[in-house]
């Protein structure tokens, strides 16, 4: 597969050795290793030596708060490596050493989500020394470690342990060390008893206090040597909420991903109210306001705000307890809110999404949910006001179809249409032969109750299983669709960016296209707002390429290539990580809104971009490589140590877009078949043979698929084409007798 695709007893006495042996024990113990000689320095003398390299990390809130606190370790000049997550996003931080200097931090050197690690540079610290990086894959099981961290804010803690075992998370494989690790020690470095960093604190158990995970060292080790830097002022803006469209209030964190707003922490305002109101003009009375949200834990509360003033006064529709309610804020504090109206409503469907509506009159507001009038209350204590959504106490919440307007349709089915699907599900047959007619026979004899039961669970997880089975493939389909419909278009008028979007939705329902395709748009927006009117070509692709990878940190993923979130251009986007055809779809849909002309470049094991320009040869960029211009030797040297294939002039040719899409779908299919279950590679195989049914090798791994899900009939199928259509390099006997066993 290539890069681009994803494959003793009693001890008897020791007689007295030869000198030759006892030069061979000694060489052979170099050889394992030079620490098996080393005498253990005292924990007291290593942490005297590694404690001025220990720095504490911390994360503001909104107002200079201080809202996160961890540790982190001198790796370079002026570099300090630590986790992610202690870091945080979208939030100012600072770097403290032991003696209370602030270090101003001037970007994010490297970072790594899937890792949890991020290495900043700072300014000033020019003589702190830094610590040196062991090689994590030889600390041996029992090997004794030292973990300097900030635990509770306990600055400059040392605690030892031992090397436990191995262990594969979800971050990858972790070091499992007998240690505690408590809030402040993550990002801090775990050393033997030399000194030498072998990992980085990242996690607690969850089993025992005295159990603790690092990441292992070798994993920061690409990071150091190929960075991502992100301008610290650029990093304040990822994930955070568009300030075009969302002002945030109050405290709290609001953060948007994937075209949802989630809100986080408690707000600043009393009993944790914090506000997110839109930039949106203020809507004239009447008019119809909607969300749907979706609360982490019923006991709190998050909904919608209208009629604010964009202080403490404003109303405020929301579930809370499982109940719906419509409080008037009239002020700072409880004793100046007021509650019109708390009740419950049937049609609330609690721990799942609702959408709640308010229609605003003159002294009248009616209340929604899911389409059902809740109440309606006379008040005119507040009138025209900005509108946008509230959230109170230490909710977690997510929200989602934000709309406002004089009357807003409906986004259910139909009712007629809702009735007639719910029929139809409701008609569908289990996969086995057990109907209710079998069950009432047997029903009067007791002696077969038990196994009746039984039995009717079993028709019962049949069905859910069928449902569940429907649903994927009724999605499945769908998505498909949109595809198929984009590519009947000429290849000009295909919308390469929709279209890789779709791949990512086959997996995920929720990805809002219209999101993504806006954040692009203003990607480009702001690159060419940077732009001279008069700005030549060669200055614009000098601007995409900075704004990508020098201001925004795009970078081509080392450590976790082979994850499928690379192959989805959503989280190729909000993660700023992919592998080079994810991250060549965005660089050309950029540079297609700059007036740039691209085409995609296949060459085998890579995937690259060129510039066309009339008149000259094109230019090929490596996109991967964070933009880099390369020549056609270097696409050689490219192609021969990916593929081990010499370069040819038709690798070189450029691809139309259904190619491209058909390459990232089989780059899903190359990883997924040793992983993932039968029906996913089907979902990716189903679209491939759709966009290009004449393609053999994805006819023959359906058939094994389908062999694998017992789907025999379908597997037949597939080899029967192959065998109708006899394509070159494949075994027809084989085939034959395939068929024959089928």
């Amino acid at each position: 597969m290539t890069k681009d695709q994803v494959s003793m007893t009693k001890e008897a006495p020791m007689p007295k050795p030869q000198p030759r042996v006892w030069l061979l024990v000694i060489v052979w113990s170099l050889v394992i290793g030079h620490w098996s000689f080393a005498a253990p320095r005292p924990v007291a003398e290593l942490l005297k030596s590694a404690k001025p390299s220990v720095v504490t990390v911390i994360h503001e809130g909104r107002g200079a708060a201080r809202e996160g606190t961890g540790t982190g370790f001198v790796v370079g000049k002026n570099l300090i490596a630590t986790c992610l997550h202690v870091v945080g996003e979208a939030r100012p931080v600072h770097v403290r050493l032991g003696d209370g200097t602030k270090l101003e931090v001037l970007a994010v050197h490297a970072w790594d989500r899937k890792l949890d690690l991020a290495v900043l540079k700072v300014k000033g610290g020019e003589a702190m020394k830094a610590l040196a990086l062991g090689d994590s894959s030889k600390l041996i099981q029992g090997a004794p470690v030292v973990a300097i961290g900030n635990p509770m804010g306990l600055e400059g803690s040392v605690v030892q342990g031992v090397l436990s075992a191995r262990r594969e998370m979800e971050l990858g494989e972790m070091l499992q060390l007998a240690i505690p690790v408590e809030p402040g020690n993550s990002g801090g470095p775990v050393l033997d008893r030399e000194g030498r960093v072998h990992g980085i604190m990242t996690l607690k158990s969850r089993v025992t206090a005295n159990l603790g995970f690092a990441m292992p060292v070798n994993a920061l080790k690409p990071l150091l040597a190929k960075p991502n830097p992100v301008p610290i002022a650029r990093w304040l803006t990822i994930g955070a909420l568009n300030p075009r469209e969302w002002e945030p209030m109050m405290g709290a964190r609001w953060t948007q991903r994937a075209g949802r707003i989630r809100v986080r922490e408690a707000g600043s305002g009393f009993g944790g109210r914090s506000l997110c109101l839109s930039k949106l003009p203020k809507p004239k009375l009447p008019y119809e306001l909607e969300v749907t949200v979706k609360l982490d834990d019923e006991r709190g509360a998050a909904g919608l705000a209208f009629a604010a003033d964009g202080g403490q006064r404003h109303y405020g529709f929301y579930p809370t307890a499982g109940k719906l309610r419509l409080t008037r804020f009239d002020g700072e504090t409880v004793f100046t809110w007021k509650i019109l109206q708390d009740m419950d409503v049937p049609a609330y469907r609690p721990g799942d999404w609702n959408t709640i509506k308010v229609r605003h009159e003159k002294g009248l507001i009616k209340c929604f949910v899911n389409d059902q009038l809740a109440f309606d209350m006379k008040d005119d204590g507040l009138a025209n006001g900005r509108i946008g959504l509230a959230k109170f106490r230490d909710t977690e919440a997510e929200f989602r179809d934000f709309r406002v307007g004089k009357k807003l349709t409906s986004l259910a089915p139909a009712p007629a249409l809702l009735a007639k699907l719910e029929q139809a599900v409701a008609a569908l047959k289990p996969v086995d032969e057990f109907d209710a007619k079998t069950v009432n026979e047997l029903k009067p004899n007791a002696n077969l109750n038990n196994e009746l039961l039984r039995k009717r669970a079993d028709l019962l997880e049949a069905q859910a299983g069928q449902l569940r089975r429907l649903a994927n493939l009724v999605h499945e389909r769908a998505v498909q669709d949109a595809l198929r419909a984009e590519f009947k278009k000429d290849d000009a008028k295909v919308n390469l960016l929709r279209a890789a979007l779709l791949v990512g939705k086959l997996d995920n329902a929720d990805i809002d296209l219209a999101h993504y395709e806006k954040e692009v748009g203003e990607m480009a927006t702001e690159i060419r707002a940077k732009l001279p009117k008069d700005a030549d070509a060669a200055k614009r692709l000098a601007a995409l390429s900075k704004y990508m990878f020098e201001e925004n940190g795009y970078h081509g993923s080392r450590g976790d290539y082979y994850n499928r979130a690379n192959s989805y251009l959503n989280e190729v986007i909000d993660d700023r990580e992919g592998i080079p055809i994810t991250l060549s779809v965005l660089y050309m849909e950029l540079a297609r809104r700059l007036d740039l002309k691209m085409a995609g470049i296949g060459l085998p094991g890579h995937f690259v971009v060129a510039q066309l320009t009339e008149g000259k040869e094109p230019q090929l960029i490596d996109v991967f490589e964070n933009g880099k211009l390369i020549s056609h030797k270097d696409a050689g040297t490219i192609v021969r140590n990916f593929a081990g294939v010499p370069l040819r002039d038709e690798h070189l040719a450029p691809v139309d877009n259904r190619a491209i899409i058909v390459r990232m779908l089989r780059n899903l299919i190359g990883i997924s078949n040793e992983n993932q279950p039968p029906e996913v590679v089907l979902r990716y195989l189903n679209t491939l043979l759709l966009l290009q049914p004449d393609s053999p090798q994805e006819h023959l791994n359906r058939a094994l698929m389908y062999m694998r899900l017992k789907q025999n009939a379908k597997a037949k199928e597939d080899v029967r084409w192959l065998l109708e259509n006899d394509p070159p390099g494949f075994n027809r006997d084989r085939l034959m007798d395939l068929f024959r066993r089928l």
